[in-house]
This record gives C-alpha cells, structure tokens and sequence, in this order.
C-alpha cells in the first residue's frame, strides 16, 4: 500500500514593502499556507506589517534535515546575501 511521504521546504523570502535589504529563512511542510500567514500577518512576529516574496526553496523528505538546512541558511549571511542578488 501506499505511504503518503511528508516533504517539507527550506525557504527564504523577500521583503517587496521594505528599501532595506530584508529577508527571512523558515520551513514548512506547506508551503503555500505559509506564505499566507507571513502576508496576512499571522506569521513569524519578524514579517509581520510586510509583504513578501519567496526567492528560494529547497525540499526535504526528513524534518530534521530541513530543520538543519534551515538553521544553517539563517545563520549563513553570505548565503543569505547570494541567493538576494540573485533576484
């Protein structure tokens, strides 16, 4: 029988209501609800009063896993820097 496998993503988005160069690193295993919530100001208290834009995103099957990635992306701000200049 068939096992429905969880994924989860690594994303990183765009401040578009902001000058500054703002952006923020979570995960999620929806991703689409969760842009939601960081526009509609029921995400992360950091997003909250902005409007966003996904500029990255990479999947996992394991939670840890992503939950590593996610740790290292936040703390990464070469990496951060990288994938911003890239859009």
């Amino acid at each position: 029988y068939y096992i429905h496998q969880m994924t989860y993503y690594v994303y990183m988005l765009k401040c578009t209501s902001s000058p500054r160069k703002r952006t923020y690193v979570g995960y999620t295993n929806n991703l689409n609800n969760r842009i939601l919530l960081h526009n509609t100001n029921k995400g992360a208290k950091f997003t909250k009063g902005n409007k966003w834009i996904v500029i990255y995103k990479k999947k996992f099957i394991l939670k840890t896993e992503a939950m590593s990635y996610e740790y290292m992306l936040k703390n990464d701000k070469n990496k951060r820097l990288e994938i911003y200049n890239k859009t």
